[in-house]
């Protein structure tokens, strides 16, 4: 009798089962099972007591489960409950982490608009066709389970990559405010600005980006100039505008001398369908919010913040802008549109559209000529978003370089 008090006040202290997780239970278990056997009917009666205590478990449940051991299977190796994953193919996990990289990292939303485009560029650089069972489920898989798969990889992986407005007071009795709002509906309304590659001072020469984008559509075009002279930014809009798929109706810009000139003036004035020519409030950033988004998600995202001060840097950042840039980001990366905004209560509750492309866009639209669109399908057709992403990605590390 000492010897079986003795062994019953051996147990270790251990809390009560209501704290205790499956796992840990069957740990117990396993542990006490052994000698559960091996006892005599008094020792079974303490074990037994000390069971029910640890577990938590009803006397005669806890009889029943150590007369008939079960196998014994620890819950860390044991299969996840569940349904079985469907996407968790190396095909689909690959093809995703790889489409993350080539767009820079773009939300799920907008990343699963793009599979149908991207899709098939991808088999051609990896000279593998994909099975077709394979290719529905990449197809079909929703921004959620795409959030899921490449959760890690976003946290391993990295993006690539100063106001400098100074007021043009001359022109501005000219050139009116933006006071009403444009049908954003329309294909050819545009929002430009500039965006300085001066590092940390604005002191000396260096490169600017005049940055443009069509309101209705999202088409973006780019084009670099040395400092901000009236003659050179002219220059880069009127060859932006060469290379629009629509006419310019609108434009406006802040209030930088860059954009409040002559040249410009009479460049959309003097025609004979004359373009709305607006400008911005004073420090309002927000009235030119369309062009500060491409601002970033197209120039500062990529390019950085470093300083460009090289003329051999100028050339390439042109050929970059008027070769691959604008191919790539107006026919292979969408983005929402804004559907409606409404305020309730301390929240405001924004609903937009699904994510297109600006080449789906004008696609879309009823105002583009079809012998415009059909040119565009051509040129869609010739195109492959990795090896424009790898051209982008390889002259942006020589124009670094230079610095």
């Amino acid at each position: 009798m000492r010897n079986i008090k003795k062994h019953a006040h051996s147990f270790p202290k251990i809390k009560s089962g209501r704290l205790m997780n499956q796992e840990a239970k069957q740990e117990y278990f396993h542990e006490i099972y052994s000698r559960y056997q091996n006892a005599d009917k008094k020792e079974k009666a303490c074990i037994l007591d000390e069971f029910c205590r640890v577990c938590s478990y009803n006397r005669k449940y806890a009889i029943r489960k150590l007369k008939k051991k079960k196998e014994y299977i620890p819950t860390v190796k044991s299969r996840k409950k569940g349904r079985p994953g469907v996407y968790n193919n190396p095909v689909i996990v690959q093809f995703l982490k790889v489409l993350l990289r080539s767009t820079n990292m773009i939300c799920s939303k907008r990343l699963k608009q793009i599979i149908p485009l991207w899709l098939p560029a991808y088999e051609e650089m990896k000279c593998y066709k994909i099975p077709d069972s394979i290719r529905a489920k990449i197809l079909n898989i929703s921004a959620a389970s795409i959030d899921r798969i490449i959760s890690k990889e976003r946290k391993r992986t990295k993006k690539l990559g100063l106001s400098t407005t100074k007021p043009g007071s001359l022109l501005k009795k000219h050139i009116p405010i933006k006071t009403n709002q444009w049908d954003e509906t329309r294909v050819g309304f545009i929002e430009a600005d500039t965006v300085a590659h001066c590092g940390n001072s604005l002191m000396g020469h260096f490169i600017y980006t005049v940055n443009t984008v069509d309101i209705a559509t999202g088409w973006t075009e780019a084009r670099a100039i040395w400092g901000k002279g009236q003659k050179t930014c002219f220059q880069a809009i009127a060859d932006i505008e060469e290379h629009l798929p629509f006419k310019i109706k609108g434009f406006d810009s802040d209030n930088g001398s860059e954009f409040l000139n002559w040249h410009l003036l009479e460049y959309f004035t003097g025609r004979s369908n004359p373009v709305e020519y607006t400008r911005s409030r004073a420090y309002q950033k927000n009235d030119n919010a369309h062009i500060e988004g491409k601002n970033w998600t197209h120039i500062r995202q990529y390019l950085g913040y470093k300083r460009l001060d090289n003329p051999e840097q100028l050339k390439l950042l042109n050929f970059l802008y008027s070769k691959y840039w604008s191919d790539f980001f107006n026919f292979f990366i969408p983005s929402g549109k804004l559907i409606s905004k409404q305020r309730v209560g301390a929240k405001t509750i924004k609903v937009h559209d699904l994510p297109k492309t600006p080449y789906q866009r004008i696609l879309a639209h009823d105002e583009v000529p079809k012998t415009v669109k059909a040119k565009l399908k051509g040129r869609f057709n010739m195109l492959n978003p990795f090896k424009l992403e790898q051209e982008i990605k390889y002259l942006i590390l020589k124009i670094l370089n230079l610095y």
